[in-house]
């Protein structure tokens, strides 16, 4: 594991268990109004790690891809606040954002997790966590987490003592 700045954190997962966990730790730190963009290539882990940041979030529901239907939406058990989770891989261009009101999305309450997300970067939040997973071998994958903004370093921060009992 690697600190790179105080503003990135760079590990490897050696497993889809792994980096489901890692995301459950992430998951548990998400307030409302805070934006977490997965980035990778297809086959990448960004589905494992949002299926971690869910059950993190509290909600009931398996976290899936919404590579079809571009946005799914889990409820937190205890307060009903609702995670986002964009997938804007089939996105083309404003006019299909527009369309699929992805906009208020991101201006709004809940929590937003975002796969693809450099298709979407003049719209996102000055503050944001970006999560760059990448393939290192068969089942090991390298991520790269960094923070933009002072949300996102808090998440950061919190992230680090939560996954490894770092200050």
């Amino acid at each position: 594991m690697a600190i790179l700045d105080e503003r990135t954190l760079d590990f490897f997962s050696t497993s889809p268990e792994q980096t489901e966990r890692l995301g459950v730790r992430l998951g548990e730190l998400l307030e409302p109004g805070d934006c977490l963009c997965l980035a990778g290539e297809l086959g990448s882990g960004k589905t494992t790690l949002a299926r971690g940041i869910g059950r993190g979030w509290g909600t009931a529901l398996r976290v899936t891809s919404p590579t079809f239907t571009l946005v799914n939406e889990y409820p937190r058990l205890g307060d009903g606040c609702i995670l986002y989770h964009v997938d804007s891989y089939r996105l083309h261009g404003e006019g299909d954002i527009v369309t699929a009101g992805l906009e208020d999305i991101l201006d709004g309450p809940g929590a937003v997790m975002i796969e693809w997300p450099e298709r979407l970067e003049p719209l996102l939040p000055e503050d944001h966590l970006w999560i760059r997973l990448r393939h290192t071998s068969e089942m090991r994958r390298g991520v790269r987490m960094v923070a933009h903004g002072p949300r996102s370093m808090e998440l950061l921060e919190g992230f680090k003592r939560s996954a490894f009992g770092l200050k």
